[in-house]
């Protein structure tokens, strides 16, 4: 009760300061002016303080507060003073100031007020109360502002429509009420659009349904409506999700047919689904089409097929779509050299692997850990110590540190194959390079040291 009474009194307080100021007195007049001046001021005075100010005035004295509360006493003071009606800009503004405040109660009541008093709306004020309550995750309370509108014979436009129909599908218990929202549209005077058509699609493939996600894609040919690229594409990852990618291929076949042109997304997606299906011929085939079809392929349709060549074993396949690129004006990036030099060491192609590390190196990329990782462990499996010894000296000259499993599968290699000498000005080299979290060389150093304490206690002791 006294932080309403002090808000209250604030609320005076910056109304009557807002008020004119009275005139300054003449600089020389006679006495009888002197009097006329002091009872006009007197008079201007009372009046100013009795009267509020201008509809326009208190607009922008609301506007101009940071506290919506306080705004919202100042619109009360000034209701209560008699003959005063607000502008329906003050109304507005009070209305959106206190919504993104999240004081929503109120925002109702001023809404009946408007209703009730017979201020004409704008659906500028219901598009903003709709995506109020969107990002403050009310779907609710959006669905009821949008039928609010139809209630006070405010006509909804498309884009209130798909404003709404993007909120409830973000929720996925309302995506029936969008359904139902979207079915009444043409009652209200809306007819959806084909982005409307797209957010039902892509909310009913996400959820499974995607048979209603492919009545709904003809149901647009019905209604004079022409599917866009974005149709295309929200049917062809839903396919591609329920594995049905052959469906897939053959919806991107009716696009090219119609004159469309993919997204590079559209592409992607029935990429990365044919490499996961093993349909690496297919999926190299549409990788060669991009081009000729008007997609350049980019670095990530690239790196899916090198990725997918190199799970089924086939990194020789991976390596001619690498040299592929350059032609294609697309340069290989750390992804394709790490998952490549990886695809070569799981084959046991570790000479390959290591040309392709020396080129990623010689390139200005800094090898990741697991590429360094990969080519050591091959190179000690089969016995080439010496070959995973030099792979540790170049990643060293470049400063970068190997990862403990590294150091755990070197150290035993090293201590059988090189003189203890060279041993120690490795690790005088890894002293120098900065020690990041993920380099616990504490640990390989306790290998080393029970490894030369057994080494020790080999040798045959000397007789005295």
């Amino acid at each position: 009760m006294h932080l309403l009474f002090q808000r209250s009194s604030k609320a005076a307080v910056t109304v009557t300061r807002s008020l004119a100021l009275p005139p300054k007195p003449p600089s020389s007049s006679s006495s009888s002016s002197s009097v006329f001046f002091l009872s006009s001021q007197r008079h201007n005075q009372n009046h100013e303080i009795g009267s509020i100010g201008s509809p326009s005035r208190i607009q922008n004295l609301i506007a101009s507060q940071s506290d919506p509360l306080l705004a919202k006493e100042i619109f009360d003071l000034a209701a209560r003073q008699p003959h005063f009606r607000h502008s329906y800009s003050s109304l507005f503004t009070l209305i959106l100031k206190l919504g993104r405040s999240k004081y929503f109660s109120l925002v109702d009541d001023l809404l009946i007020r408007l209703k009730t008093q017979n201020y004409s709306f704008s659906p500028a004020l219901f598009s903003h109360l709709i995506k109020i309550y969107g990002e403050a995750n009310l779907p609710q309370k959006a669905l009821r502002t949008f039928y609010t509108m139809v209630e006070f014979d405010c006509r909804p436009s498309v884009k209130h429509l798909n404003r709404i129909l993007q909120i409830l599908v973000s929720h996925r218990n309302f995506l029936r009420p969008a359904f139902d929202v979207f079915k009444d549209a043409h009652r209200h005077g809306v007819m959806p659009n084909t982005q409307s058509y797209n957010i039902l699609m892509r909310a009913f493939c996400l959820n499974g349904d995607l048979s209603i996600a492919y009545q709904l894609f003809n149901k647009m040919f019905e209604r004079d409506l022409v599917p866009d690229v974005q149709s295309y594409r929200i049917l062809m990852q839903g396919l591609c999700r329920k594995g049905q990618v052959n469906t897939a291929v053959d919806f991107l076949e009716d696009m090219l047919n119609k004159g469309f042109v993919p997204d590079s997304l559209s592409y992607t997606s029935l990429l990365n689904s044919l490499c996961r299906k093993k349909k690496l011929r297919e999926a190299y085939k549409l990788l060669c089409r991009m081009k000729v079809k008007g997609c350049n392929p980019d670095i990530v349709h690239y790196n899916t097929v090198i990725l997918g060549f190199c799970r089924e074993g086939r990194p020789v396949d991976a390596c001619k779509v690498l040299e592929d690129m350059a032609s294609n004006g697309c340069l290989p990036n750390l992804v394709s050299y790490r998952t490549l030099v990886s695809g070569l060491c799981d084959h046991g192609m570790l000479d390959e692997a290591k040309s392709y590390m020396e080129t990623m190196i010689s390139r200005g990329f800094s090898p990741h850990f697991s590429v360094v990782h990969a080519l050591v462990k091959g190179f000690c499996n089969v016995g080439r110590v010496e070959e995973a010894f030099a792979v540790l000296e170049e990643v060293l000259k470049h400063g970068e540190v190997p990862h403990t499993d590294t150091w755990l599968t070197i150290v035993p290699g090293i201590c059988e194959e090189i003189e203890l000498e060279r041993l120690e000005e490795i690790l005088r080299e890894v002293m120098k390079v900065e020690i990041r979290p993920n380099t616990r060389i504490v640990e390989a150093a306790i290998g080393l040291e029970d490894y030369l304490i057994k080494k020790i206690r080999a040798k045959p002791r000397r007789a005295y």
